[in-house]
């Protein structure tokens, strides 16, 4: 096909980018980042491919393969259902009852996978907000100097590559679409106009906001995660403990709970301890989807706002 549903076929590549983008508007932003980031590695390949031919000849020849902007368009979002479909996490049948509900957390595998972000955000955190701060004081420090400017370029490809990395951890473990390629970047363009363009970049301004929010962020997250856990988890195991020789007292307020009432006081620790396990799961997979939500917003929609 020579031409496109909504007038002819784009003769540069920017200008191909830029009717695919149009043509995806409403979708996923992460699915509109990896298409524009596809077709324009797609589109340069074929160009390297034919030094003698100019941009529109090139475009023009790999419409009937490649397609045009309305028909990827259609392909992506096609392909997105199926793919999503595919890696969907069987859901457990819905439960009407309240303990059902309270109790069915257990067996939905996101909620496990939002308890390990939970504890491993300590240490994403920590390490990002180290990258963003050296960063940042480097660039500055190194302003006035003519190694200045590589370096703030570097940097900033390097949070880029973070923001990408994190996406991918994000998606795996609290389940939210983010993008599966680099961030989409215009190129041919000269190159103080793509240094101009990095540092005007919403995104990488996102990013960067994310990394550092990511510490306060961390040291909570891992605080009612482990904390959590390890209440929850003492409780249930006080009765082998107890079989062991271990947890002879369990002090409240000053007084031995066990040594004052010691015929109720251990099954009552028991079913608070599994309680408070559940509750645990919940609150880590009620916090999963809100940063989910923090993450797209900060390193896929800042752009947009």
């Amino acid at each position: 096909m020579n031409g496109s549903a909504t007038g002819a076929l784009p003769t540069t590549i920017p200008a191909y980018l830029e009717q695919l983008r149009r043509s995806l508007a409403g979708a996923d932003p992460a699915l509109v980042q990896d298409a524009l980031y596809d077709a324009e590695e797609y589109l340069r390949s074929e160009l390297a491919e034919n030094p003698g031919r100019t941009e529109a000849e090139v475009i023009a020849s790999v419409a009937g393969s490649y397609g045009a902007p309305e028909e990827v368009a259609d392909i992506y979002r096609d392909t997105e259902v199926t793919v999503q479909t595919a890696l969907r996490t069987p859901r457990p049948p819905p439960r009407r009852s309240l303990l059902g509900r309270f109790f069915g957390v257990a067996a939905e595998p996101r909620t496990y996978a939002a308890l390990f972000y939970l504890l491993l955000s300590l240490a994403t955190g920590i390490f990002y907000f180290t990258w963003v701060v050296t960063g940042v004081s480097l660039s500055v420090g190194l302003a006035a100097l003519i190694i200045g400017i590589p370096f703030v370029i570097v940097y900033f490809g390097s949070v880029r590559l973070l923001s990408l990395v994190e996406g991918r951890l994000v998606e795996v473990m609290l389940g939210e679409r983010m993008p599966r390629r680099p961030l989409y970047s215009t190129r041919g363009l000269p190159l103080l106009k793509r240094i101009a363009e990095l540092f005007t970049d919403p995104r990488v301004w996102g990013s960067q906001l994310y990394f550092v929010l990511m510490l306060p962020l961390g040291v909570v997250y891992f605080t009612i995660a482990a904390t959590g856990l390890s209440v929850a988890l003492s409780l249930i195991a006080l009765p082998i403990a107890l079989l062991l020789g271990y947890g002879g007292h369990l002090f409240v307020d000053g007084y031995s709970v066990l040594d004052a009432n010691p015929w109720w006081a251990v099954p009552a620790c028991v079913i608070g301890g599994v309680l408070l396990l559940f509750v645990t799961l919940h609150v880590a997979r009620g916090i999963g989807l809100m940063h989910a939500q923090l993450a797209k917003h900060l390193l896929v929609k800042w752009a947009q706002y």
